[in-house]
């Protein structure tokens, strides 16, 4: 059996759930919008979120993990952006730093 993709690994239980029911519904956001009870715009946003966690995931240009993770954090919404930003650019400053004090 392969390995599980690291798009699909980066999902939790919530964002399995649903992709699982958007699946289930043929790809209709209206009838999941109604499943869930929520409005088609919220659950637009949701699936948008989503888009841009499995993008994070697999997105060539990360050039390490840290950088991958921010990306990620960012996708969920548990970081801003900007904040985001500044993380990885500390990173890339501190590893600069250090292969100069080498």
């Amino acid at each position: 059996m392969e390995s599980v993709p690291l798009w699909i690994r980066v999902l939790n239980e919530d964002d399995l759930t649903f992709v699982k029911r958007l699946v289930l519904t043929s790809g209709s956001l209206k009838a999941m919008a109604t499943e869930y009870g929520v409005s088609y715009p919220t659950l637009r946003s949701r699936l948008d979120r989503l888009i841009q966690k499995v993008s994070a995931a697999e997105d060539p240009s990360f050039a390490d993990a840290l950088e991958r993770l921010v990306g990620l954090l960012v996708a969920d919404g548990v970081l801003q952006s900007g904040t985001g930003r500044t993380l990885v650019q500390a990173h890339y400053q501190a590893l600069k730093e250090s292969s100069q004090d080498d």
